[in-house]
């Protein structure tokens, strides 16, 4: 959420900035947001004055104990004043209501290194990594599956609906090998801490992070306020709202495989065929918690964490820099990881890492205790390591045979019981 103290000293900067976000009329809602908070805090200040006018005459009836006429005055002045101290509180609570829900509703602001623009068609190449196989021979992901009998989207639809998926056999083994190699590469040589987290949030967690209220229509709710997790960000970071850190405990550096729930609502004919966009899908993610001045330098780090698995499983791959207007809602700097799918001939996303700022913090009054014994607002990053549904579908069409098998990436083997092929 953005701080409305940092709206008030310079409201032109969150104007131009939120320009870059492409929200419609940034100057309007800007002066309404100020413009309330003008009047919050007159009503506070008339409060605080009768606050202080009260405790006073409070101290004038315990002198006026013996004079029945005077002590029945101020009696009836005190419940007076607690009268209007009573509405001015629900006035006061009715306009941080007000300026909440607009702070709520409004984005990240975008760090200068971000390109501006609209879509990802402004995102910018940072580097390639890989050979890209090119050959009209390769079989889409959803079709060898089915031609080896190892993908089974008929029965999933039956059982559940469509965008959902039954992996099966070696295919079901090689997901918990993708996962089990993942995590180990990320708690033994990325300095991670597995946890094992839930699934089912509330819905105080889902603001924390910023999908609600803005995607609510994104996310799978529960009949009991509940939510399921659209990726472990949300469970992961939580973990620190209403806390303070001590300074030395930073960073904190969580991993954690789990399933991962999404609606697409928004999505309507989009990857719509195969395992590219499910409503449920398993995911490792990546969470740092960190002094705001270090963020970015661990930015790059968690990026090269991504890279690692990707390097290992000898993937091709490229890293983005997300234009202004790609980025996710939460985000002031965004990094994806697109690994080359030889079926469509081009890169799809399987990995964002993300840098939050001091944004999901003020959500969740996330804090650490400076040098200096102050508290302030920690920063958030988060980031796939890796997507586990889009890794399989790049090992099914990259690592795909003449003869229809599927060679195993040599870094998984031993996760597969030495299997060499599907």
């Amino acid at each position: 959420m953005l701080n409305i103290k940092d709206i008030r000293s310079n409201p032109e900067n969150f104007i131009q900035n939120l320009k870059k976000r492409n929200i419609d009329d940034p100057e309007k809602i800007i002066n309404n947001i100020l413009e309330l908070d003008k009047t919050y805090r007159n009503f506070l200040e008339q409060k605080e004055k009768l606050l202080n006018e009260r405790n006073t005459i409070s101290k004038e009836l315990g002198k006026n104990k013996d004079d029945q006429k005077k002590f029945n005055e101020l009696s009836n002045k005190v419940s007076i004043i607690k009268e209007e101290i009573f509405k001015l509180d629900k006035i006061t609570e009715e306009k941080i209501l007000s300026i909440n829900e607009i702070l709520m509703s409004l984005p990240n602001l975008p760090h200068e290194d971000v390109p501006l623009g609209t879509d990802d068609k402004q995102n910018i190449e940072i580097r390639k990594e890989g050979e890209c196989k090119i050959s009209d021979k390769i079989l889409p992901h959803d079709e060898i599956g089915e031609k080896i009998k190892k993908i089974d989207f008929e029965t999933a639809v039956k059982i559940s609906g469509s965008r959902f998926v039954i992996l099966k056999e070696n295919l079901a083994k090689l997901e918990r090998a993708l996962i089990n190699f993942m995590l180990d590469i990320h708690t033994e040589e990325n300095g991670y801490t597995e946890y094992s987290v839930p699934v089912i949030v509330n819905e105080k967690s889902m603001y924390g992070t910023g999908q609600l209220p803005k995607f609510k229509e994104d996310q799978f709710q529960l009949n009991n306020n509940q939510w399921l997790i659209p990726t472990s960000e949300v469970s992961l970071t939580n973990i620190v709202s209403e806390s303070i850190i001590e300074y030395e405990k930073l960073p904190l550096r969580f991993v954690s495989a789990t399933q991962c729930f999404r609606a697409e609502a928004g999505a309507a004919g989009k990857d719509t065929k195969g395992m590219i966009r499910q409503h449920q899908f398993t995911k490792v993610e990546m969470v740092s918690i960190i002094q705001p001045e270090f963020r970015f330098k661990e930015l790059e780090r968690m990026v090269e964490c991504a890279e690692k698995i990707l390097k290992n499983l000898k993937l091709p791959y490229r890293v983005m820099l997300l234009s202004s207007g790609d980025m996710g809602f939460s985000a002031e700097k965004t990094y994806d990881l697109e690994v080359w799918l030889p079926s469509q001939n081009k890169y799809r996303e399987i990995s964002s890492c993300s840098s939050c700022g001091t944004f999901q913090a003020n959500r969740m009054r996330a804090r650490y205790k400076t040098l200096d014994k102050k508290n302030n607002l920690v920063a958030t990053l988060n980031g796939s390591g890796l997507a586990v549904g889009r890794t399989i579908v790049a090992i099914l069409e990259n690592y795909q045979n003449t003869d229809g098998s599927i060679s195993i990436p040599e870094c998984l083997k031993k996760y597969m019981g030495n299997v060499e092929t599907l």
